[in-house]
């Protein structure tokens, strides 16, 4: 994409704050969103996350104006605007399939939402020149969707729909349709763009990888609920609950149950051992054992570390890590270990310990 002009050539609204409260939607009797409530800031980039079915799309749909809700209210800009239709609300979508008009060249596609609001035609040719120079297809404004790439392709989507200059920005799967290489690059020039037009942003993807590397803060959503929300590094380091923390990145989680009182609490691992609770450390009832791989060792356990006794199943090398199975107990614990050339790699079968500080686990429920 053209980054580099010092302007825009569009004039978006100032940022604008998205409130949700009290939010329940139902289709027939099947109620897909349960009581939400979410305040994203102005000029935010934000993340729905979660797995197919979650509810994540519906919400995303319910602020486009696409769904409605029984009760509840989505305010933008101090405005509530669930009972408007969607034309009135000027909030700008871009869907998974990009929705393209196959037989209109680029800039005709561009041009369709501004020719919908019987803008004057030169106002309608400024504001499509921009937008397609924002996204670096310019030179492309006379072919057709089906002469460009998947990435073009959803550039001109995304031309399209900040052509309006909406007071949000609503995208649904954008990277879907891409190949691997190419969700990396987009992904990093949406992040761009988003900065540069300082339009409040709502991203849905069910890819955690993407929701950490471009958004602000995130929402967690399973079953209809929001799970959590926080920043990326935030959720990763402290999930509220078990959803949570096995959806973002990996975790080991260990069944175990409690025994002692006050300082000599123990969480005892069935086959393995048990660790220390550290004092002042809430363990919620049917709560597991919950740790990062990287923060576990994985033969050698320092003095101040507790040993869990295991045998390695597999080993995967994955250059800078290598990444051992050990089954523990009846758990299968994954140790992450910084690979250096010349190394020594354990072998599978052999019995080993696994090191962890209790000071970097984490006692979660459902």
């Amino acid at each position: 994409m053209n980054m580099n002009a010092s302007t825009t050539g569009l004039a978006p609204s100032p940022a604008k704050a998205i409130s949700i409260r009290d939010v329940n939607l139902f289709y027939g009797d099947l109620q897909v969103l349960k009581d939400i409530n979410l305040e994203i800031q102005p000029g935010e980039f934000f993340a729905f996350l979660g797995p197919s079915g979650c509810g994540k799309t519906t919400l995303l749909r319910l602020i486009a104006g696409f769904n409605t809700a029984r009760q509840g209210s989505v305010v933008v800009g101090g405005v509530d605007v669930l009972d408007m239709p969607p034309w009135k609300r000027d909030i700008g979508m871009v869907f998974q399939s990009y929705a393209l008009w196959p037989h209109m060249t680029v800039a005709r596609n561009v041009a369709f939402g501004l020719e919908e609001r019987r803008l004057p035609r030169a106002e309608v040719e400024r504001r499509v020149d921009a937008a397609l120079n924002l996204v670096g297809l310019k030179h492309l404004a006379g072919r057709r969707p089906a002469q460009l790439s998947g990435g073009q392709q959803q550039r001109v989507a995304l031309a399209r729909t900040i052509a309006i200059e909406p007071k949000v920005l609503l995208l649904d799967e954008p990277l879907s349709n891409l190949d691997a290489k190419m969700r990396v690059e987009v992904r990093r020039e949406l992040r761009e763009l988003q900065q540069r037009l300082q339009l409040t942003t709502i991203f849905v993807t069910h890819d955690q990888e993407e929701a950490n590397t471009v958004c602000d803060r995130i929402a967690v959503f399973n079953e209809g609920r929001i799970q959590q929300v926080g920043t990326p590094m935030g959720l990763y380091e402290k999930p509220a609950n078990l959803f949570v923390a096995n959806f973002l990145g990996t975790a080991n989680i260990l069944d175990g149950h409690v025994v002692g009182s006050g300082a000599d609490r123990l969480f005892e691992v069935p086959g393995a051992g048990s660790i220390p609770i550290p004092a002042g450390t809430t363990v919620p009832r049917g709560a597991k054992l919950v740790f990062r791989p990287q923060y576990a060792t994985i033969g050698t356990v320092a003095s101040d570390a507790v040993a869990l006794a295991g045998t390695i199943t597999h080993r995967e090398f994955l250059g800078a890590t290598v990444r051992y199975g050990v089954q523990v107990g009846t758990a299968s614990v994954l140790v992450d270990v910084p690979f250096h050339s010349g190394d020594a790699l354990l072998e599978t079968g052999a019995r080993t310990s696994v090191g962890l500080q209790p000071s970097s686990a984490q006692w979660l429920a459902e």
